[in-house]
């Protein structure tokens, strides 16, 4: 009996990883604008595409943008495009909260089209902030995809691959620039994945 519980468990546990994975894999973009427009739901990016050849080599003054890793062009492009995409799908954006970071309000401000909110809760913490740091902002993140937003839209964050794959567990482990992914709020202190969109999807389903 030992046995077949542990088989049991397995088949699970696959089943699990198996349907959080295809939320990045299988994604009907008009049935999911169509529900964005509703408003209520929070989409988490990761932000836009940087230059590689940069590094955060002050990390602890996030007013020091020369020594940061920046959007590269082409995620700067990505980005507005994707922006417009938003606007012509009708997706309405309220609240936008960003990383303290410059790549991630550059983002957010490109996406969201209005100001926008830096906050340590979402900004990049790694190895220049304590265990205990990290831990509060990975809440804050989730705490942040749980809250409802606005009636009839919908809250945009911009955070980073870190702050993701801590709030959200391993299956966020390849996020990529730019990706993004949609909880719902369930009303009871819980988020609920619904998908997860490459930039480029959101440019196609607009087109």
């Amino acid at each position: 009996m030992k046995i077949i519980a542990q088989w049991l468990l397995k088949i699970v546990a696959l089943l699990v990883v198996t349907s959080t994975t295809s939320l990045a894999q299988t994604v009907d973009m008009k049935a999911l604008a169509d529900t964005l427009k509703q408003g209520g739901y929070v989409i988490v990016f990761r932000h836009g595409a940087t230059n590689r050849d940069q590094a955060d080599t002050d990390p602890l003054n996030h007013d020091n943008v020369s020594k940061q890793r920046l959007l590269s062009e082409g995620g700067r492009e990505l980005a507005r495009q994707v922006g417009e995409s938003f606007k012509a799908l009708n997706i309405p954006i309220g609240k936008v909260y960003t990383s303290k970071f410059n790549r991630a309000v550059e983002t957010g401000r490109l996406i969201g089209g209005t100001e926008v909110t830096p906050s340590l809760d979402f900004t990049e913490g790694g190895l220049v902030v304590t265990p205990i740091e990290n831990d509060r902002r990975a809440e804050a993140l989730r705490k942040m995809a749980a809250t409802p937003p606005e009636n009839g839209q919908n809250t945009l964050v911009v955070t980073h691959k870190p702050n993701i794959l801590d709030a959200f567990g391993k299956d966020w482990f390849e996020v990529k620039e730019g990706e993004a992914s949609i909880f719902r709020p369930n009303g009871t202190g819980k988020a609920v994945p619904i998908a997860r969109v490459q930039a480029i999807e959101w440019i196609k389903a607009a087109k």
